[in-house]
C-alpha cells in the first residue's frame, strides 16, 4: 500500500469518528484531501512536506480557476481537518494550515498595484542572478497582458506574434482569445526568448515560453514565489499573488477610460458581472481622492 493511500484510508477512518460531521461533510473533506494531495504531487510536494506557502499557492489556483469564495472556504476547512489529523497522528511536527485563512464571503475588492509599484518589482530583479530576464518578463507580461497564471505557464512560443503585438491563450472552458501585447512586454519577451535559446530544454517542454532551471515548463507555484519575493524586495506590503497583477491590469485599463466590454474580452471573463468588480475598485479610489482633496472632507 502506498504512503498516500495509507494516509487517505486512515484519514477517512478518523473522519468517521469525528463528532458533529454530516455524511456529506465527511465525503467532502475526504475529496478535499485527495485534491490537495494531487495538486501537491504535481508540484513535487506531499501533504507531509508542504509549507504554508505551498498551501497559499494552492488557494491562489482555486481563485484563478474561478472557485466561488464559499467553495474555497469549505475546501480550506477540509485541508485544516486533514492537517489536524496529521498533527494528532504525529505525521508532521508543525501544522502549515494554521497560517492560511478562509476567504471573506461575498464580494470584496482585490488588492491592486500602481504602475510605480509594478516598476519597483521589475527594478527589484537582481540582474546578476540567474533567470533575471525571465523574471522581469513574467512581471511585465502579467501586468501588461492581464493573463491568469495558468495561461502564463502554458503559454507557447508559436502562439506569440510579437511583430503584430499579439499573443493567443486558451482560458477557462478551453476558450481561445487574442491578447494585445504592449511595447514594453514585447521588448522583455524578445530579450527573454533570445536568452532562452541557450537553455537546455527537456523533451516535451520545447514549446513553452517560460522554463525553470532544469529546462521544464515553469510551474504556477514557482510563479507565485517569484511574484511574492519581488514584491517583498520592492518593499510592497500588500498581499500579493500573480492574480494581483491581473487585477492591476484591469484596474489600470478602467482608470485610463477603457470600455468595460473591452476589458471583459481581454480578461476572458464569460460574464460581464465578473468584470464589474473593477467598477467598484474605481469608485473606491474616487471616494478616497474626494476625501483626501475636497474641502468638505476635512
Amino acid at each position: 500500500m502506498s504512503a498516500a493511500r495509507s494516509l487517505h484510508d486512515r484519514y477517512a477512518a478518523w473522519l468517521m469518528l469525528e463528532r458533529g460531521l454530516s455524511d456529506n461533510t465527511r465525503a467532502a473533506y475526504a475529496a478535499d484531501a485527495l485534491r490537495i494531495d494531487s495538486w501537491l504531487a504535481e508540484h513535487g510536494r506531499s501533504p507531509a512536506t508542504a509549507t504554508a506557502e505551498d498551501l497559499q499557492a494552492f488557494l491562489c489556483d482555486l481563485h484563478d480557476l474561478g472557485i466561488a469564495p464559499r467553495s474555497q472556504a469549505r475546501i480550506i476547512s477540509g485541508i485544516k481537518s486533514l492537517y489536524r489529523f496529521m498533527r494528532l497522528e504525529r505525521m508532521i511536527e508543525e501544522n502549515p494550515s494554521l497560517l492560511i485563512e478562509a476567504p471573506r464571503i461575498g464580494r470584496h475588492l482585490p488588492d491592486v498595484l500602481s504602475v510605480d509599484e509594478v516598476d519597483a518589482m521589475i527594478a527589484a530583479v537582481d540582474p546578476t542572478r540567474p533567470h533575471a530576464q525571465r523574471n522581469r518578463t513574467i512581471i511585465e507580461v502579467l501586468f501588461s497582458c492581464g493573463l491568469r497564471v495558468s495561461e502564463l505557464t502554458s503559454l507557447e512560443i508559436p502562439r506569440l506574434n510579437l511583430a503584430a503585438g499579439y499573443l493567443s491563450v486558451t482560458g477557462k472552458g478551453s476558450k481561445e482569445r487574442m491578447v494585445p501585447v504592449s511595447a514594453s512586454a514585447v521588448a522583455e519577451l524578445s530579450d527573454w526568448l533570445a536568452e532562452r535559446e541557450g537553455y537546455p530544454v527537456k523533451p516535451g517542454h520545447e514549446g513553452y515560453v517560460f522554463l525553470n532551471r532544469s529546462g521544464r515548463r515553469l510551474t504556477r507555484v514557482m510563479v507565485f514565489y517569484i511574484v511574492r519575493d519581488l514584491a517583498e524586495a520592492a518593499g510592497i506590503r500588500k498581499e500579493i499573488s500573480p492574480h494581483t497583477l491581473r487585477h492591476s491590469f484591469a484596474t489600470a485599463l478602467l482608470e485610463g477610460g477603457a470600455n468595460l466590454r473591452a476589458i471583459q474580452q481581454m480578461l476572458g471573463h464569460e460574464s460581464i458581472a465578473t468584470t464589474e468588480i473593477y467598477l467598484h475598485i474605481d469608485n473606491t479610489r474616487l471616494r478616497e481622492e474626494i476625501e483626501r482633496c475636497h474641502p468638505r472632507s476635512f
